[in-house]
């Protein structure tokens, strides 16, 4: 079997266990896979239209049918590509005794493979989410890299559903209760929408301040029992469930990622933030163009291959992706600072 065949891979990136995408996999959970190398997605424009009254004795009104908006978009690539050098597989890998000798080169090689693709599809998720928290949080998404020019994706999010609450009314101030926000602003997405917000995700800060008000207390004392109201969930990173709050999904979400062009590792959300869904109804959509290469013979969110070249002797192993999260509800999402 040749270790690096294009089925291999595929197989072998099939088989790796994916980490939890969190904010895009809870609210981008479709998955559709475009056979050209732009991504198409279509808004319904749909008014609150109602029936218009005429005389029973007159002619029918011709009522317009509802219109919609096609956008197209030609996605960034994400091109990771690796070195395997012969000497990589001489080497002791991670876990093996000092000294080696618990594996022959072909099994380092086999070990080397596996570590190589699951760091890959980690970053590739990674980067899924990242987009996932900028969408949710701004409405748009702003995509730029090496010979990329800088282009931001603008779902056209209503302004009124981003808040930034006065320092008189924090959250953190004794005598708010957030309950009354959350009621406001799940109103707010519905007027604009057709849907109410039924999950709100708190960075860690703010949950803290959150679980603490006597409000909050009551209600997830009477429907999920103190079991909620433990802190060590704000410890794990990712998508945290925290329980049932007056009919809304409370949720901790602590997640970072490093930039790619300075190094630096940042936060996905910046603290101080509440982030408001329409759970399903938001209706998100993970995208994948096409992957323009010639030994990919069929529509994929991801593509890896590997060559070799014999002087000097290097094989490379690269991962293609072309993606894209598309909330086609876009205004049943909402973002809110409510504390500095």
């Amino acid at each position: 079997m040749d270790l690096f065949s294009t089925d291999t891979l595929l197989a072998i990136v099939r088989d790796l266990r994916t980490p939890a995408l969190g904010l895009a996999a809870r609210f981008f959970s479709s998955i559709v896979v475009d056979e050209s190398e732009e991504i198409h997605f279509d808004v319904e424009n749909k008014p609150r239209r109602i029936s218009p009254f005429v005389s029973p004795l007159v002619a029918g009104k011709v009522v317009k049918g509802r219109g919609f908006a096609t956008t197209t978009f030609k996605p960034a690539y994400i091109k990771d590509k690796r070195i395997f050098t012969p000497n990589r597989a001489l080497k002791r890998v991670m876990g093996e005794t000092i000294g080696g000798g618990d594996y022959t080169p072909q099994q380092r090689m086999e070990i080397l493979l596996a570590q190589d693709l699951q760091d890959q599809l980690e970053m590739l998720e990674r980067r899924l989410e990242w987009m996932a928290a900028k969408v949710l949080y701004d409405g748009k998404v702003t995509i730029s890299g090496d010979d990329y020019p800088e282009v931001v994706v603008d779902f056209g999010r209503d302004s009124s559903l981003t808040k930034a609450l006065a320092s008189g009314v924090y959250w953190s101030v004794e005598t708010v209760d957030p309950l009354d926000d959350l009621d406001d602003w799940s109103n707010a997405s519905l007027l604009r929408s057709g849907v109410a917000l039924t999950d709100f995700i708190m960075t860690a800060d703010v949950w803290k301040v959150f679980r603490k008000k006597p409000s909050v207390k009551e209600y997830l004392d009477r429907t999920r029992g103190d079991s909620t109201l433990r802190p060590d969930a704000i410890q794990r990173e990712g998508l945290v469930f925290m329980g049932n709050v007056a009919g809304f999904n409370i949720w901790v979400y602590s997640g970072w990622s490093v930039d790619p062009k300075t190094g630096n590792e940042a936060a996905n959300l910046p603290a101080g933030t509440v982030l408001g869904v329409a759970g399903d109804n938001v209706e998100g959509v993970r995208h994948f163009g096409a992957i323009l290469d010639h030994d990919s013979l069929q529509a994929e969110p991801y593509f890896p291959k590997s060559w070799l070249e014999q002087d000097p002797s290097i094989r490379y192993l690269l991962l293609q992706s072309a993606p894209l999260l598309v909330p086609y509800r876009v205004n049943a999402t909402f973002r809110a600072k409510v504390m500095a």
